[in-house]
């Protein structure tokens, strides 16, 4: 095996087929002209995303698995083929590096992650192979990325690259609470239950046989995902986030598999303390026709108290947002968010991370030397 990773990008006489769509916007598109009904399509299942700007690593041989469960958050040992998981690679600190989105076909891994991400992940991979039997490679000239929700259509199926004889179709495990991880969102019923999330691996020169499928652009996906309450790589994370503010645990962490970077910090949060800031959905009063950015500050009175990390205009609620708080904000406390241009936009908050989760060990504190018991 070769000891140096390939590193590719698609190749110079590459056109996305998307982009030459009727009323393109972007590339890949963000949308076709009518952002709301793409929407409703793609909520629907009756539409596609193109993610072709995605980036798409493969790790082959017999130690690829056993490799990733040491480095990474998730139990990856004894992963089935076909069936969809998600890992961080956090630093010693266990802040939140890298996310990918993992699926297996019995010979390769596959890691399906955020434009951008992939060339960091490939080199620090590459860094730790050692003397083990693994070789990581960049597949993103080769593949594109197809969203969808609901049942993948039979045409995206036909189209669909495949290894070792399973199709290369990642669905996101986020849309229940997976083995070995923790739900911190106190609700009844959580919204990711409706998120049928698939993503699925297309040879970029197949991507003409998609011609046929209803598309809908980047925008809608990034509403219904905001809605789901699902955290991203390329939007949620910054240089000091830990999987607890973004209810991560609940896909992408497992509490009791063996050693791996940032597991201390994991640990003792969830066990013994709480998260410094916690992950809120915003809804937006949507008068002035104004979107948040991401980055935007999110304010109590005149008092910084987070960030916006997404925000979309939904179908149905309006105006939406994902945003980052510091754990003391009350809850119930009316918000607003200053846009880069100036306005102020009232938001009502719906907790996602309360202010109480950890400390799940329930550990009683001991007395201090003495003092009185009363």
């Amino acid at each position: 095996m070769s000891s140096d990773p390939v590193s590719s990008e698609p190749g110079a006489g590459f056109v996305d087929p998307f982009t030459l769509r009727d009323g393109s916007v972007g590339e890949p598109p963000r949308h076709y002209g009518n952002p709301l009904g793409e929407q409703r399509e793609l909520a629907a299942g009756r539409a596609i995303v193109d993610l072709s700007d995605r980036d798409v690593l493969s790790i082959t041989g017999p130690d690829r698995l056993s490799w990733l469960d040491s480095l990474t958050s998730q139990r990856l040992i004894g992963l089935a083929p076909g069936i969809g998981a998600e890992t961080l690679l956090l630093d010693p600190s266990g802040r939140v590096e890298y996310a990918a989105r993992v699926l297996d076909d019995g010979e390769t891994t596959w890691l399906l992650m955020d434009a951008g991400t992939g060339a960091g992940f490939l080199a620090f991979l590459s860094k730790m192979r050692f003397m083990l039997r693994v070789e990581v490679l960049d597949r993103s000239s080769e593949f594109s990325t197809i969203g969808t929700l609901g049942e993948v259509p039979a045409t995206l199926s036909a189209a669909t690259a495949e290894g070792n004889g399973i199709p290369l179709i990642w669905h996101d495990p986020w849309r229940s609470i997976v083995a070995g991880g923790f739900q911190y969102a106190a609700i009844p019923v959580h919204p990711a239950e409706s998120w049928n999330y698939a993503e699925s691996l297309v040879a970029r020169t197949n991507l003409d046989a998609l011609g046929t499928l209803p598309a809908a652009g980047a925008l809608a996906l990034e509403a219904l995902r905001i809605e789901a309450w699902r955290p991203r790589a390329a939007t949620e994370i910054d240089g000091t986030t830990i999987p607890h503010e973004l209810d991560w645990l609940r896909s992408a962490v497992h509490l009791s598999k063996g050693c791996y970077r940032g597991q201390e910090t994991v640990a003792k949060v969830h066990n013994l303390g709480h998260p410094p800031r916690r992950l809120v959905m915003l809804h937006l009063d949507g008068s002035d026709g104004v979107l948040p950015e991401a980055g935007d500050e999110v304010l109590l009175g005149e008092a910084t108290v987070g960030r916006v990390t997404a925000a979309a205009l939904h179908h149905e609620l309006g105006p939406i947002a994902l945003g980052v708080l510091k754990r003391s904000v009350d809850p119930v406390a009316e918000l607003t968010v200053t846009t880069a241009e100036g306005a102020v936009l009232a938001a009502a908050q719906q907790a996602i991370v309360p202010p109480d989760a950890g400390a799940e060990a329930n550990v009683p504190r001991l007395p201090r030397i003495g003092a009185v018991r009363r």
